[in-house]
């Protein structure tokens, strides 16, 4: 599941197991479903200090669909 910060500020989202994840202003990370009902993080969502998006998977992408791979860098 990703998850936005919609502040204007650094956040510290508590998660469980004492984990904590760390988003800059307006950044997004990914959380599982099961931290998404741990309560201190569902207060910060209903407060609006964040939003959750999408289940985070990256279905139906291929490698096609990224773009092209890099050269490497150290090849002669």
């Amino acid at each position: 599941m990703d998850i936005t910060n919609r502040t204007r500020k650094p956040i510290s989202l508590p998660l469980p197991g004492g984990k904590k994840l760390f988003l800059g202003p307006g950044k997004t990370g990914q959380v599982t479903a099961k931290a998404l009902e741990y309560k201190p993080l569902i207060k910060l969502i209903e407060a609006g200090d964040v939003e959750t998006t999408g289940d985070g998977s990256k279905r139906g992408r291929t490698s096609a669909s990224e773009g092209p791979t890099p050269a490497p860098q150290y090849m002669r």
